[in-house]
């Protein structure tokens, strides 16, 4: 019963991960931290520790990719340090407002579309107003804007999988590995010969 209970909110937090994920908030150390937590109260046989690290090291994967994947295509533009920081703050408060705002019609789709939406418009229009100020040329604060948001996509994609491939491994050890406290005891069969009368 308690085996069932425990897995039920493993599920719900590699889930919530996933989600949190999407919203860019730290899903994957959700994910993580739910990965260790099932590891220690089971001993370590639903989930081994080589398998928990492991866990662990592909969310910090998660997290050099999405912000290699940024800088990759920020530097392509030509983008001054002011347009990065532009559009990490644009992202963010992009990400706030229209979250908050499709939340009251749509509570949790609208909260989910928003947070993305806002976030790639905020990142966009963050990165072009900060390179527009310090340069002052349209064209080029409108293509580091482009290509910001363009890296502000392609790590958002990158760290979904990884948080859906982190959520797969945690919930598939831990359901898939037999429970050694609900296994059968073996059954001895023994036979008293002497009591067998012909």
């Amino acid at each position: 019963m308690l085996e069932n209970v425990i897995i039920t909110a493993l599920v719900i937090a590699c889930l919530s991960g996933v989600v949190m994920t999407a919203l860019r908030l730290p899903g994957t150390w959700l994910i993580a931290a739910a990965a260790l937590g099932y590891g220690w109260w089971s001993d370590w046989m639903g989930i081994g520790t080589t398998l928990a690290w492991i866990v662990v090291a592909i969310a910090v994967t998660g997290e050099i990719a999405e912000f290699t994947l940024t800088a990759i295509t920020a530097q392509k533009a030509g983008a001054s340090r002011q347009a990065a920081w532009g559009g990490l703050i644009g992202g963010f408060l992009g990400m706030l407002f229209l979250a908050s705002l499709l939340s009251l019609p749509m509570p949790v789709v609208g909260t989910v579309i928003g947070a993305i939406a806002g976030a790639l418009v905020g990142c966009f229009g963050g990165a072009m107003i900060a390179e527009l100020a310090v340069r002052k040329k349209f064209a080029q604060s409108t293509k580091v804007g482009l290509l910001s948001a363009l890296g502000f996509v392609l790590g958002m994609t990158v760290k979904n999988a990884i948080a859906l491939a982190m959520s797969g491994i945690v919930i598939t050890s831990a359901v898939c590995t037999p429970d050694e406290t609900t296994r059968d005891p073996e059954v001895t069969i023994s036979t008293d010969l002497g009591s067998i009368v012909p």
